[in-house]
Order: structure tokens, then C-alpha cells, then sequence
């Protein structure tokens, strides 16, 4: 593994575990507040016993988060320094105002954690919601960063200078909006059903049903609305994605040859030497339609693009295809779930129905990870679209390899730390809130 390789690896990594924490951290303070705005209303202390529950794991994965933000921060200027050296004074807004919004969550998650039977009760409610409000406030920023660096914007590139500077251009620019939609309603799929995957678990093992059940439907709706809303979310990227980066869309659908009514291509194995892939399904005019509203219309293939430009097609292609399959299997089960809600009620009580969402716990975050794969894998060799080589970004340092090696270990062992701490919260709930055990829903 030379430095260069080694430099994406552990930013990969990097990313990899954050983005973990932060989509729960961005999403389960609106979980936290929905049961406590419940309680408020009802008196009805199973619902402040969730709040309760669910604040403790709140400040584990703020606290992860935290480190893990702050780790990618300076990852980005010692791995990257001449990205960072012209690209911090362009796109630098969204990552201040994100540290402002991220001192706003800190202050609010400290009034909230310890401002039980302090303060007035509405307030003490009114700052739990800010929490998770200044959270997702900060998630959408560093995607805008993100977002950026497929669509550059704000400045000019006029022989080799960047000229002419505007921040609020950069922040704002052409990918920001549909980049913010997809990963916000993707954040809550993804902890909606990991977080009902576990309340369902504990159901389906008798342990305290009543607090399990309640915490599983408010996990369970946000998972499933966001399940159906994602699929919008998704044709909105791929539309945009389609107009600006045609390499990565050519990646992401192992699209090699230019064509009118081009195939939605399902499955298969790319075959980059001969162009082709083996072994997909093939639904004709739907990539056409998907990437232009048109089913005749022609999309750009690989063969229009230099090949010195290609992104990597196979890890891009089984990444997309990762990520739209998870989609689809959460967005079957969301449909099932509503369908129970409104017709089928004594589905509810069915082992099958909490099975599934045991089933589609990890889901949701695979999903994630995969697209974020697709994001970035997809734009190489660029981390500047059509201006900047990654190969060109990255530190003359030695011997980034052991620095990967440290940091894999060092993540390892906090995935393993938190994932501790998680199952012995979970295990303490009975103990802590003295709960009664109640019947497990019927198999049948």
C-alpha cells in the first residue's frame, strides 16, 4: 500500500465510523423529543422512561461524534494540504457556521441532560428539540461542504489561480440541496430502523414489552416515512448527479456505451476491459427516464470520457447497487408496517412483523455507507470536480501507512467501546426504570 492509497484509506475510515454517529446524532434527539413531548401531554411516565433512555444513548454518540468530527477536521488539512490550502478559504463558511451549530447542540444537550425537575417543563422539552435541530442544522452544512467539491462554485479558475471568491455561492452551490435531502432523509431511515430493530428484539425476548413498544413505534414511524420519502430524494440526486457528473452516473450504472433509451442496468458484474457487464438485468429506457424524464433520451457513456478521468466502475456500480437494494428492502417493509397501521392491526401483534425490522436493523447503515461510496469513489480522480486531482491533493508526508494501521486500530476499539456501552444501557433498562415484564406478541 503506497502513501497515496493509504491517505484515501484512512479518510475513508475516517468517514466511515463518523458518519455513523453523526446521522444518529443528527436523528435520535427528534426520537427523544417526540416521547417527551408524549409524556408532557399524556403523564404517562413508560414515555419519560423512554426520553430518558434514549437521552443517555444521545450523549454517548454526541461524545463519539464529537471525537470523530474533530479527528476528520485535521485529517482534512494533514492529509490534503493543497486541497486545503485553496479550497479552505472558498468553501470554509459551511464548516464555521457548523462549528457554531455544533457549540448551540453541546450547550442545548447539557441544559437537557441536567435539567431534569429544573426547569420549567416545556422548556426543558423546547431544549431537547434544539438539540436536534442544531444537529441536523450541522449535518447539512458539512454535506454543502461536501457538496461542493462535486459541484465547485463561488470563485474562478482562471490559470491556475482561484479567483474571485464568493462563500455564499460555494455553500450554496448546484448539488447542495439534493447532496443535504438525501443524506437527512437517509439519517433517518437508517437510525429509524436500527433503532426499531433493537426495541424489536428486545420485544420478540420478553423483556420489558410495554417500554420496548412504545420506543419501537415512534423509531418505527420515522424509519418507514423516511423509507418512502427516500426513493424521491433519490431520483432528485440522480437527475442532478446526471446533469453535472455524467462520468460518475456512467460509473454508478456501468453505463459504457453512449446511447439513446439507455438500459437501467440491475445487477451484473462490470467488465471494464470489454465494455460490458455480465449477468444484469436490464429494463430498457428507464436510465434514460431516471437521469432525464425522457425515455428516448441519450445519456453520456464512459466512452465520452477520457479514460484517464473513469472513476473506479465496479466498487462505484456494486456500491449503487448496495445502496438501492437496502432501499428497496426498507421501503417494503415501511409499506407492510402502514399497511398494518391502517388495515391490517392484528399484523402488529405478529412475531413475522418485528422479525423483519430485527432483520433490516443493520440496513439502513449499510445503505449509508454505500452511498457515501458512490459519492466520493464516484468522483475520482478528482476531489475537486474537473479542477483538482486527488493525486495532486495529497501530502508529501512518509509514511501515511502506519498512520492508517494507528487509526484503523484506534476506531476498531472505539467501535467496540461504544457498542459495549450501548448493550449494557440496553440491559440496565428494566433495572433502571424498575419495569415490569410483560407477554411476548403472539408467532402466529
Amino acid at each position: 500500500m503506497n502513501d497515496f492509497i493509504a491517505a484515501r484509506s484512512q479518510m475513508a475510515l475516517s468517514l466511515g465510523f463518523h458518519i455513523v454517529f453523526s446521522c444518529i446524532g443528527m436523528v435520535m434527539p427528534f426520537f427523544m423529543a417526540v416521547s417527551h413531548f408524549i409524556w408532557l401531554r399524556t403523564g404517562n411516565v413508560m414515555y419519560k422512561n423512554v426520553t430518558r433512555a434514549w437521552s443517555k444513548g444521545v450523549a454517548i454518540f454526541f461524545a463519539t461524534g464529537a471525537v470523530s468530527g474533530t479527528v476528520l477536521s485535521f485529517e482534512l488539512g494533514l492529509l490534503w494540504p493543497e486541497f486545503m490550502k485553496h479550497a479552505g478559504p472558498i468553501f470554509g463558511m459551511p464548516f464555521s457556521l457548523e462549528g457554531t451549530a455544533f457549540f448551540i447542540e453541546a450547550i442545548a444537550l447539557g441544559f437537557y441532560l441536567y435539567g431534569w425537575d429544573r426547569f420549567n417543563k416545556w422548556f426543558h422539552w423546547g431544549t431537547g428539540v434544539l438539540v436536534g435541530v442544531s444537529g441536523l442544522v450541522s449535518g447539512i452544512l458539512v454535506v454543502a461542504a461536501n457538496a461542493w467539491m462535486n459541484s465547485p462554485a463561488g470563485f474562478d479558475y482562471i490559470n491556475g489561480q482561484y479567483l474571485n471568491i464568493h462563500p455564499i455561492q460555494a455553500m450554496f452551490n448546484d448539488a447542495w440541496f439534493s447532496q443535504a435531502l438525501h443524506m437527512c432523509i437517509a439519517a433517518f431511515a437508517a437510525t429509524g430502523f436500527a433503532v426499531a430493530g433493537v426495541h424489536a428484539l428486545m420485544i420478540l425476548r420478553g423483556s420489558h414489552v410495554q417500554f420496548h413498544g412504545k420506543a419501537f413505534r415512534i423509531a418505527a414511524v420515522f424509519a418507514c416515512v423516511a423509507a418512502l420519502l427516500q426513493p424521491l430524494s433519490g431520483d432528485i440526486s440522480a437527475k442532478d448527479v446526471g446533469r453535472r457528473q455524467p462520468a460518475k452516473l456512467a460509473a454508478m450504472e456501468a453505463h459504457f456505451k453512449t446511447e439513446k433509451r439507455a438500459p437501467l442496468i440491475i445487477g451484473g458484474i462490470p467488465d471494464e476491459k470489454n465494455k460490458t457487464v455480465h449477468f444484469a438485468i436490464e429494463i430498457p429506457g428507464m436510465l434514460s427516464f431516471m437521469a432525464h424524464d425522457d425515455f428516448n433520451a441519450e445519456v453520456t457513456g464512459l466512452d465520452q470520457i477520457k479514460p484517464e478521468d473513469h472513476p473506479p466502475v465496479a466498487v462505484t456500480h456494486y456500491a449503487f447497487q448496495v445502496m438501492v437494494g437496502l432501499g428497496m428492502l426498507m421501503l417494503a417493509i415501511s409499506l407492510l408496517y402502514f399497511i398494518a397501521v391502517w388495515k391490517k392491526k392484528q399484523w402488529l401483534q405478529k412475531q413475522w412483523l418485528l422479525k423483519l425490522f430485527v432483520l433490516a436493523t443493520p440496513a439502513g447503515f449499510l445503505a449509508v455507507e454505500a452511498g457515501w461510496t458512490v459519492t466520493e469513489v464516484g468522483r475520482q480522480p478528482w476531489i475537486i470536480n474537473g479542477i483538482m486531482r486527488t493525486a495532486d491533493a495529497v501530502t508529501p508526508m512518509p509514511g501515511i501507512v502506519y498512520s492508517f494501521y494507528l487509526f484503523t486500530a484506534v476506531y476498531l476499539s472505539l467501535a467496540v467501546i461504544v457498542t459495549f456501552m450501548l448493550y449494557r444501557q440496553i440491559r440496565m433498562v428494566g433495572k433502571l426504570y424498575d419495569l415490569p415484564a410483560m407477554p411476548v406478541p403472539s408467532s402466529h
